[in-house]
């Protein structure tokens, strides 16, 4: 899952080295913490969050078949 986050993040972004992306499992489920440059978290965001949403509907819908709750928080 984290690779998939990665593969997508790296193909938005103007600087795909400074792209990281921490897990954290704790009540909720598992937290896959987005970071990005400064100045490309709008890319990844995009307009109205589209791009955002985007990228968590791929996320969960490639975790059902783990039966386990993902979110992706996205942090600069």
């Amino acid at each position: 899952m984290k690779d998939l986050i990665l593969v997508i993040a790296k193909a938005l972004v103007d600087y795909p080295e400074d792209v990281r992306v921490e897990v954290k499992e704790d009540d909720r489920g598992t937290v896959y913490m987005l970071s990005v440059h400064a100045s490309d978290i709008g890319k990844v965001i995009g307009k109205q969050g589209r791009i955002a949403k985007a990228l968590r509907t791929v996320v969960t819908s490639a975790a059902v078949k783990s039966q386990k709750r993902v979110m992706v928080d996205i942090i600069s």
